[in-house]
């Protein structure tokens, strides 16, 4: 029947009647040959659309305008304006009953004083809205006065006498209400716009407040208090979320306890792209779909643009239906999927998944666009994939794996009604209105039931779930009337044969899987276990159902719908250390309920004879009684467990996680006594933490400390918006909404909960279980943020303050000063005192980062210092984590510290340095430089007066990683202060023969090598140990020593043939030694450099083998320039990686090599040459270091790379500018000591170099009878061609050998080319490769 309500107070009843016989009004066509089978079961009742009459029956005159009709049970319940209430039954008799006048029913604010009530007592009062509740037996009702209250019969007599109502005394607005029977919560609308949730107390009977539905000013600061009255609200069919309208338009979506879904009433909803207000959507009516999968709405326009033609106006001033498709959380339907740790969300005809995500478990850094695609041969469900999820399931973003539902199934089962997914993420089952249907995520492929009446003649009706390779379900059999729980194994086909099916006496409304039990709540109040196992039948696979206690629950549950969820746990008020029998630990030991949004647990009652029952049968230990039920929790919506167990994260995994709504999530956790100890009696063993989080949580991630959610997102779509199109306000009104993923860390609010109550122990146990996890340093940064701008911009002083614990807590791990000095660069700078008065001193801090050699820790102290001491204070730490780094050879960092003292000097102090990040190796591999830069020696070194030398050069570097070295005013102290720095540090370098080290420090830094190496000729820059130098740059550079060989073969050096060509250049740069010369990175340079030796036959055809990689190799000479005195290398152009070789003034030169034809013998001895050589990166790096001691005079160092590089050229052309009268009388003495040295040194320990001092003693004995005249040259100047020219050369070939160890910036005319390429490859390997390639010994042959 149909009850229609009039404006003028009749009720009119129609009765509904279908026409006889087999008359349809609409029936679906197929065409011929569809599989579509009309034998199908209920085909005409699913498919074809009845012919219907409807008869009026009765009309009822009530006399007064009708403002509510509600059905209620078997009568027909209708308030009308008069004050009366009538309960007319459905037949249209008034069973002789009479209208209840509201002023004689006794309203109280409980039922307890219950006849001391006062009376309404208002003659003009009527009911507004009323609705009735199942599970409360009553309704709850609004007045025209704004007051609301709940009435409710006594008894089972609905007359005035036995009526009752209890109201809550402060609301005063009520305009609407609503009623959720599941979670028995009225909803009532108030004026001000927020909703008022209210439920009723057992005991008393009172109305309690539960939570309130409001806007914040915080979220919608523009619009909390501007909504107007609120207008509808609606629970969904499935009772999880309820949607709310306002007078002045807008939709808002909450869960059952109050956590906001979706508001329309800002972001895109509210506004356009352009910043202009929308008008928000106004609605008059609105209603759900089925499951919840839509909603319905007929929505009004009122105001409208004033450009619109008046026609058009009304147009649109029709109402208009919208249709809102909504997707759902698996765990509204299924609870049983809440001790999964996926996200499964369902839509009516596709579900979304955020597992699936091929690479996972083996490869979590990969894209997670590449990851949503599963293959079959790579699996993610590898044993253990599913522990620790891969970065992609952990970050939010939008890539959801979307599976589409078979639209065969959809076709004759629509809407889908549950869904699940296993363990592993790889299976889904769905349930439609009949059957059910599964889907593998590795093939890509449905299977249904093969037979189609077995799908048609079973509903589910208690949910399913999986166990391994088996669904579990409990269905309704409508063929044999009787319910069921089955198996089907997921590998064989879908049909009943391969099911195993158990009868159960009553209809099974929830269905869970623990390990191998299986737990069902039935609509007898009754909780039942079964036992489930494999068994394998020959070829046959089936699971075997075995109950095994039941528990009856009537005295507890009220009404069988109540129930939300029943989960089985592991979890108990006993640790499992407390228990006698320790295998106990992992068995089932409680039940969990949530009825209505109370949790309750009954725990197995170990308290009788069964434990000390040593011999009993194993089995019996599953069958112990449960205790009676306690309540652990109000206002909850969802529980996580899991079965798993890790003896690591403890804490974590034995946890239990509840979602509470808008008060949003709490877990009970487990306090374990350290040690092992026995805990104490009186300390609990389990604590309950509540703890906000920003994201409706949807899973938990147990070991990885997560939750996982999500959340509505909006695309604006402004293309369709046009200023004169009539429909322009439906398009714009909405914008596309799409899903998005997301996640929270929760740890460091469980952390600071347990702090907050002096539980420090248990939070160090659960912390450090926790410190290998990727975001651990976030956690810790996180809580010491939080508490910090909570207490210190707190306007009342704090009794308790708890940064100081928290401080002392962080202590306790590695990541202390990190910690500390990350929050306080994101915290205001007004916070600081507070934060280091917990923390302590800065200074002390940045020490300890020194002594831990956690150098760019510290150097984002010296931020903190800058801004909290005086300059000389942060120069003082400056300086001493500048030294530090130098020693470190941490470059980028280096160049931070000079930028940084720098700024200091100036008192540009407002630039701090960027906190320097982790320096990232040179993709060309060594001295990285002289990109982008250009240097230059301006004059001779000695004409220079010292203490300006090296302020005079300079080095732009500008957009190299070494920023800019040099400022403009050269005299500047602070420039001063950091070269003397720099110089302490070479000359260290120098004292410890540390040449590859130098040469690093020469090139990351800029520093000016040559210049400075002029002043310490004869100070830092002299040899004073040869032997001792020749050994340390043998196991620095790698190098083999020397060994005999088995036959002696005439070097092909000792003509002159090659002589020629290096002596030309050497020559030829003598007569002006200060070339403008421009550095271009890269291996071309090597050659460059290399072809100006002449002994570089050999080599430059290992260079070309060794470097085939790099840019085409030609081998470059420099022609000199002349343009006086004005060569500056710092005024040169910048070069960029890209310049060629052949730019400005390279001119290419390579018809010499190409002419020199080798005989059989100087091949052998080039073979022989090469097998006694080291790394060919070493060998450019020794040449570079020989060409930069060469331009500085620094003719000891030139002998000694000589002599490592066996190369008696390089000695005879020292030699040869030996004699020149400017070199110190001094230094020609100590290198003729130091060769007699080297001379016993290779008879007694190393005869691999007899050989060559043997070539090259008529050039010592000419050195000794020169050192012998005691000649004393004057100083060290650029003179005639002829002897600078070979003084050069030998000079070049030592600086180059001094460079490639420490890449120095001044290269001179030849070295360049090998500069780099030694640069890049010293800077690369100058920290690794001293001993990678083992050790070289020398042997005789």
């Amino acid at each position: 029947m149909i009850a229609v309500s009039t404006a003028n107070g009749y009720i009119l009843f129609f009765h509904i009647i279908s026409s006889r016989g087999d008359k349809y009004l609409y029936e679906p066509v197929y065409p011929k040959g569809s599989p579509q089978m009309k034998g199908m079961p209920h085909f005409k009742e699913e498919q074809c659309a009845p012919a219907l009459n409807l008869e009026m029956s009765k009309i009822l005159d009530l006399q007064a305008p009708i403002m509510s009709l509600q059905s209620v049970l078997e009568d027909l319940l209708v308030a009308t304006s008069d004050g009366f209430l009538h309960l007319i039954h459905w037949e249209g008799m008034t069973n002789g009953r009479k209208a209840i006048n509201l002023c004689t029913v006794p309203f109280s604010v409980d039922l307890q004083s219950s006849r001391v009530g006062s009376f309404l007592g208002f003659t003009d009062v009527h009911i507004r809205d009323m609705e009735y509740c199942a599970t409360l037996d009553g309704f709850a009702v609004v007045f025209n006065d704004g007051k609301v209250g709940f009435i409710t019969p006594v008894s089972s007599r609905f007359t005035a006498e036995q009526l009752h109502g209890v109201w809550p005394q402060d609301v005063v607005d009520g305009t609407c209400v609503a009623i959720n029977n599941k979670y028995r919560l009225m909803a009532f609308g108030c004026a001000s716009g927020s909703v008022q949730v209210y439920t009723i107390d057992n005991t008393t009977g009172a109305m309690l407040l539960s939570h309130k539905l409001e806007l914040t000013a915080k979220q919608y600061p523009d619009i909390w208090n501007k909504t107007g009255a609120v207008k509808l609200i609606r629970w969904s069919p499935d009772n999880s979320v309820v949607i709310v309208t306002w007078e002045y338009g807008g939709l808002s979506l909450w869960s059952v306890f109050g956590a906001q879904l979706l508001c329309t009433l800002g972001g895109d909803f509210a506004y356009r792209s352009d910043g202009t207000k929308k008008d928000p959507l106004k609605i008059n009516s609105m209603s759900w779909g089925a499951e919840g999968y839509h909603l319905w709405v007929i929505s009004g326009f009122t105001s409208q643009p004033t450009d619109i033609d008046a026609d058009i106006r009304n147009i649109v001033k029709q109402p208009s239906i919208l249709l809102f498709q909504f997707i759902k959380s698996v765990l509204t339907v299924n609870p049983c999927m809440s001790n999964q740790e996926q996200v499964l969300l369902q839509g009516e005809d596709r579900l979304y998944l955020n597992c699936g995500e091929a690479s996972q478990a083996q490869n979590p850094k990969s894209s997670s666009h590449s990851q949503l695609k599963p293959s079959r041969e790579k699996s993610p469900f590898t044993d253990g994939g599913f522990e620790s999820q891969g970065l992609s399931t952990l970050l939010g973003h939008r890539h959801w794996h979307v599976v589409q539902i078979s639209s065969t199934y959809l076709e004759s089962n629509w809407p889908i009604r549950f869904s699940a997914i296993d363990k592993l993420g790889q299976n889904i089952a769905v349930v439609g209105k009949f059957g059910f249907a599964h889907y593998s995520l590795l093939t890509k492929k449905w299977k249904l039931f093969g037979n189609i009446t077995q799908e048609q003649n079973m509903i589910v009706t208690g949910g399913l779930a999986w166990w391994n390779d088996f669904m579990v379900l409990a269905c309704y059999n409508i063929s044999d009337r009787q319910e069921e729980l089955r198996v089907y194994l997921r590998t064989s086909n879908l049909d009943n044969a391969f099911a195993h099916v158990t009868k159960a006496q009553a209809e099974t409304l929830l269905l869970s899987v623990f390990r191998d039990m299986v737990i069902v709540f039935r609509a007898d109040c009754s909780i039942c276990l079964y036992s489930i196992e494999r068994k394998s039948d020959g070829s046959n696979t089936t699971a075997g159902i075995q109950v095994l206690q039941e528990v009856s629950m009537s005295r507890y549950i009220p009404h069988p719908f109540l129930v939300v969820s029943v989960t089985l746990t592991s979890v108990s008020t006993e640790n499992g250390i407390t228990l006698k029998m320790p295998q106990q630990a992992r068995d089932a030991e409680s039940i969990m309920l949530n009825l209505a949004g109370q949790l309750i647990m009954m725990q197995r009652d170990r308290s009788g004879p069964q434990i000390r029952e040593k011999d009993s049968n194993p089995n019996q230990r599953k069958l112990l009684p449960f205790c009676p039920p306690v309540v652990l929790a109000q206002s909850v919506e969802n529980v996580w467990t899991t079965c798993r167990a890790n003896k690591q994260k403890r804490h974590l995994l034995e946890a239990l996680w509840l979602s509470c709504g808008g008060a949003g999530m709490k877990v009970w956790l487990p306090l374990f006594p350290r040690d092992h100890r026995k805990p104490h009696s009186f300390l609990s063993q389990r604590i309950m933490l509540p703890f906000h989080i920003n994201i409706y949580p949807l899973a938990v991630l147990f070991e990885d400390a997560l939750v996982l959610g999500a959340v509505n997102d909006t695309l604006l779509y402004d293309s369709l918006y046009t200023r004169n199109s009539a429909r322009e306000h439906l398009e714009v009104l909405f914008p596309f909404c799409v899903v998005e993923r997301t996640s929270q860390i929760y740890l460091h609010h469980i952390l600071r909960q347990l702090l907050v109550r002096n539980l420090g122990e248990q939070a160090l146990l659960l912390a450090q279980s926790c410190a290998a996890l990727p975001y651990f340093p976030h956690v810790l940064e996180l809580m010491l943020h939080e508490v910090l701008e909570e207490e210190a911009t707190s306007r009342e002083p704090i009794p308790d303050p708890l940064l100081p614990t928290v401080a002392k807590f962080i202590t306790e791990f590695p990541l202390f000063l990190q910690t500390v000095v990350h929050c306080a660069r994101k915290t205001e700078y007004a916070l600081w005192n507070y934060l280091f008065a917990a923390v302590g001193n800065p200074k002390d801090l940045f020490e300890e980062c020194l002594m831990a050699q956690d150098l760019d820790t510290a150097a984002s102290y010296l931020i903190i210092l800058q801004n909290m001491e005086v300059p000389a204070v942060s120069r003082q730490h400056a300086t001493l984590l500048f030294n530090t780094a130098l020693e470190q050879g941490k470059w980028d960092l280096c160049r931070h510290m000079i930028r940084f003292l720098k700024a200091i000097g100036s008192g540009d102090s407002e630039t701090p340095p960027s906190t320097p990040t982790a320096q990232e190796p040179s993709s060309s591999g060594g001295f990285e430089f002289f990109r982008n830069r250009s240097i230059s020696l301006s004059q001779s070194a000695e004409n220079v007066p010292s203490s300006k030398f090296s302020l005079q050069k300079t080095l732009s570097m500008p957009s190299g990683p070494s920023g800019k070295r040099w400022s403009k005013d050269s005299d500047c102290a602070e420039n001063m202060y950091i070269d003397m720095m720099l110089w302490r540090h070479a000359r260290r370098l120098l004292e410890d023969v540390r040449l590859k080290d130098l040469g690093c420090f020469a090139a990351q830094l800029g520093f000016e090598l040559i210049s400075w190496l002029c002043k310490e000729r004869t100070r830092a820059a002299r040899v004073d140990n040869f032997v001792i130098a020749l050994k340390r740059l043998h196991k620095d550079f790698l190098w083999p020593l020397p060994i005999i060989p088995a036959s002696s073969i005439s070097s092909p050096f000792k003509n002159g043939k090659y002589r020629t060509v290096g002596e030309q250049l050497l020559k030829s740069q003598a007569a002006n030694p200060f070339l403008s010369l421009e550095i271009d990175t890269g291996i071309s340079n090597i050659q460059r450099s290399q072809s100006w030796f002449s002994n570089i036959g050999p080599t430059h055809h290992e260079i070309d083998t060794a470097s085939s990689h790099g840019p085409q190799m030609q081998d470059a000479f420099l022609s000199p320039l002349s343009k006086g005195d004005e060569c500056s290398i710092g005024s040169a152009t910048d070069l960029t990686e890209s310049s060629s070789m052949v730019d400005g003034d390279w001119t290419m030169v390579d018809e010499n090599f190409s002419t020199l034809s080798l005989t059989q013998s100087e091949l052998e001895h080039i073979s022989m040459e090469l097998a006694s050589k080291g790394p060919h990166k070493s060998q450019v790096q020794l040449r570079y270091l020989l060409h930069i001691f060469m331009e500085a005079g620094c003719l000891d160092w030139c002998i000694v790379i000589g002599l490592i590089l066996r190369e008696s050229s390089i000695i005879s052309q020292v030699l040869t500018i030996s004699q020149s009268s400017e070199v110190d009388g001094e230094m020609l003495q100590n290198i003729k000591t130091g060769l007699h040295a080297v001379d016993r040194w290779a008879s007694t320990d190393c005869p691999g170099y007899k050989p060559f001092l043997n070539i090259i003693k008529p050039q010592l004995q000419k050195l000794s009878e020169i050192t012998e005249e005691q000649v004393q040259p004057d100083a060290f100047q650029p003179a005639a061609m002829g002897k600078t020219s070979e003084q050069t050369s030998p000079r070049a070939e030592e600086n180059r050998g001094s460079s490639c160890h420490g890449s120095i910036p001044q290269i001179e005319a030849g070295g360049n080319s090998v500069v780099s390429r030694k640069e890049e490859d010293i800077t690369s390997g100058d920290e690794e490769e001293h001993f990678q390639d083992g050790t070289y010994d020398c042997s005789v042959s």
